[in-house]
């Protein structure tokens, strides 16, 4: 439980200072000046000296004679172990560690905190930090950082790994733009982490909004689990860095070139339920939107606006977000006209003209509010020679307050629109700049609908013969072997029930001539060597052979390249390899195991659509029927799928089914660590898939998701 970070009965300051201008002194004049003296007791704890800002000094949290709930560290890293030990030994259940000097610091950074979390262990102690800016709870009230002020209320809370990033958004709370209830700067996480704040602030009665600031999640599956449950109860928010490729390890698969960081945390958020900021701007104007506005019922918004053009742009912004302009009802248009000058616009958007003072605008805002098609509201307002910019906000405020719809302002300009955007603030209506951010705001709320009202997830677990699959992967560890080709993965495939063509291993011309006449011309042959992963680098694919003589041909020919290009290749022979149908579809079905989320499976159509165009979309396993199928209508090529001039649709379903089994046979098996499908050719509705050809590649370690 971590109430005693936030509402603490007593806080003991270790390493409070005298001196003006020192974290010691700061992290104390906050708690005072915060409030906090007026419901808690704060205990200064420094051995040279006897008082600070009118409180009793202690050498010691030992020499305290009453309980501390929450102790605070603000001296030097070598001292904070010692410190710890005793704030364990006085039975103190949370501590701060504001201190730097450990995991950031290197390896012997990295020893100290290890060290501390032994000790927090042995005690039952929970730590925030090391190396953070403190917490603060603005209903306590609470400020325990060394923050240059206390943010006012309000109802987002706010975590960030990044303490500097920290002090940027409490500038930006100060600054009267941000109400806050509770902030936490994590720090080094040696413990308390994103989920265990998502739990604790699950039920918080003063956090309408949680927004997290995102460098890492090291336990990716358990924040996924847990944003699944708290987003349904709030909206969870959040913008992530450090998403692109750089650094990342060296991928064989073909789906491990195109995932990634960025695609693992983009299918994280998505299933979790987590709604995604592009930036830390958007992060705020989201949270603006959801913390002080009704909840958006459905995607149709008006615009009332004094300007042509800026009505234009925010129509554009809207549709662009995947928004709706409200179609108006008759008496709606009817009450505009009547209502507005012969020039005005009671179409929507509404353009009550450059001239429109506030009880115009006020009309306008009105009658709009009350039509049934309304689901939200747009006020663009430029600042031209008749407009009335603080009382238009007024008006906005008190519209605000009266109906049970979201409504924006977007007051364009700067200087003279200043006073207007601080009463918007102020009476809780989140202004925008610009139309593009509205439209993104709006969007958001949309999907926070959306993700209140997802319907219950059916997970599918499929008979399969994990006995069969487990003989196989040890029998090429046997081998000092981390890649798995065609030939040996037919029976991973078939463990698992996907179906694949009729195989069978030729060591010789003859004898493949002999397994080509019972399966049937024509058919197509792959070189079968356990260290040749890409065939088709060494010419080692042929389709379509018609005859013996072609087969013969094909099959020297393949042999002699494979042994040119790769000398050192074991070459067991070919495969011979009854032709799929024609009339399918080429699918791409892989997975590559993040190393924070597991298991990142895969899905796009083959050919060009992969390598050209990279259109595939990403889910983390386990994933449900729906998001399978959610899945197939995210690629940008989709309407493939429904069939275009004259082409039936494909069997869907098979294709669904295929995504789940491989969901399931890569959480069976974490030491998978890469696996592709490519192709799995799908047939029209009811006729199936078959999997070509499936190649995997194993971790190092047995039994672990490693990279190999």
């Amino acid at each position: 439980m971590l109430e005693p970070f936030f509402t603490p009965k007593s806080i003991a300051v270790i390493g409070a200072s005298t001196s003006p201008g020192k974290l010691g002194y700061t992290v104390v004049e906050n708690l005072v000046n915060g409030g906090y003296t007026g419901v808690g007791k704060v205990y200064p704890i420094n051995p040279k000296a006897d008082e600070i800002l009118g409180l009793q000094v202690f050498p010691s949290v030992l020499k305290v004679p009453e309980p501390i709930e929450l102790a605070v560290l603000v001296i030097p890293y070598m001292l904070v172990p010692d410190a710890l030990r005793e704030c364990g030994q006085k039975g103190i259940p949370a501590a701060i560690i504001i201190t730097a000097g450990f995991r950031e610091a290197g390896m012997e950074g990295l020893e100290r905190e290890r060290e501390l979390m032994q000790i927090a262990s042995e005690y039952g102690m929970r730590l925030v930090g090391p190396n953070c800016l403190g917490i603060i709870d603005t209903y306590t009230p609470m400020n325990a950082s060394f923050s240059a002020g206390t943010p006012p209320s309000g109802p987002m809370a706010f975590m960030s790994q990044s303490g500097a990033l920290g002090t940027a958004v409490l500038d930006w709370a100060l600054a009267g733009r941000l109400g806050l209830s509770k902030f936490v700067s994590l720090g080094n996480k040696a413990d308390v982490g994103e989920t265990d704040l998502l739990k604790a602030w699950a039920d918080d009665p003063n956090s309408k909004v949680i927004m997290i600031y995102v460098e890492g999640l090291p336990n990716g599956q358990e924040f996924i689990d847990t944003a699944r449950v708290v987003g349904r109860k709030k909206p969870i928010v959040a913008v992530k860095s450090g998403v692109t490729q750089s650094g990342s390890r060296a991928v064989s698969s073909h789906t491990g070139s195109l995932a990634g960081s960025e695609q693992a945390y983009q299918a994280a958020f998505q299933q979790a339920g987590v709604i995604r900021a592009t930036s830390m701007q958007n992060l705020f104007d989201i949270a603006l939107a959801l913390g002080y506005q009704p909840i958006l019922k459905g995607d149709r918004i008006a615009i009332v606006t004094n300007a042509g053009g800026p009505g234009i742009l925010a129509t554009d912004a809207l549709e662009r977000s995947g928004m709706s302009l409200a179609r108006f009802k008759n008496e709606t248009i009817q009450k505009l006209m009547e209502n507005l000058p012969d020039a005005a616009s009671a179409a929507n958007p509404v353009d009550v003209l450059g001239d429109a003072r506030a009880d115009r605008y006020r009309r306008a805002m009105q009658l709009v509010s009350e039509d049934p098609n309304v689901d939200g509201i747009l006020v663009v307002l430029t600042p031209q020679a008749m407009t009335e910019i603080e009382a238009t906000a007024q008006a906005v405020v008190e519209l605000s307050r009266s109906i049970d719809k979201p409504i924006f302002g977007c007051f364009m300009g700067e200087a003279r629109i200043q006073a207007g955007v601080e009463i918007l603030e102020k009476g809780g209506v989140p202004n925008y700049g610009f139309p593009e951010r509205a439209a993104i705001a709006f969007r958001a709320m949309s999907d926070y609908r959306s993700i209140c009202n997802r319907e219950e997830q059916d997970y599918v677990t499929f008979e399969v013969d994990r006995d069969v699959v487990r003989e196989v992967i040890d029998r090429i560890r046997s081998e000092g072997r981390v890649t798995i080709g065609d030939a040996e993965a037919r029976d991973i495939q078939t463990a698992y029930g996907l179906r694949i063509p009729e195989s069978r291993l030729a060591a010789s011309p003859d004898e493949a001539v002999k397994i080509a006449s019972e399966i049937g011309y024509p058919v197509v042959l792959k070189i079968a060597s356990p260290d040749i992963l890409h065939k088709t680098d060494v010419g080692g694919v042929r389709v379509g052979l018609s005859n013996a003589t072609e087969l013969r041909d094909a099959y020297e020919l393949m042999v002699y390249r494979a042994q040119r290009y790769i000398p050192d290749a074991r070459i067991w022979g070919c495969q011979v390899q009854e032709m799929a149908p024609s009339g399918g579809l080429e699918i791409l079905v892989g997975m590559n195991r993040d190393p924070q989320f597991g298991p990142l499976v895969t899905f796009g159509l083959g050919g060009i659509y992969v390598e050209t165009l990279k259109d595939v979309t990403f889910r983390i396993a386990p994933f449900s029927y729906q998001e399978a199928e959610q899945m197939l209508k995210e690629i940008r090529s989709h309407a493939l799928l429904d069939g275009v001039r004259g082409q039936p649709p494909v069997d869907k379903e098979a294709i669904i089914d295929t995504l789940l089994r491989v969901g399931q046979l890569v959480q069976d098996f974490p030491e998978i660590v890469e696996l592709d499908i490519n192709p799995l050719i799908v047939y029209p509705e009811g006729q199936g898939g078959i999997s070509i050809d499936m190649r995997l590649v194993l971790s190092r370690e047995p039994g672990t998701g490693e990279s190999a």
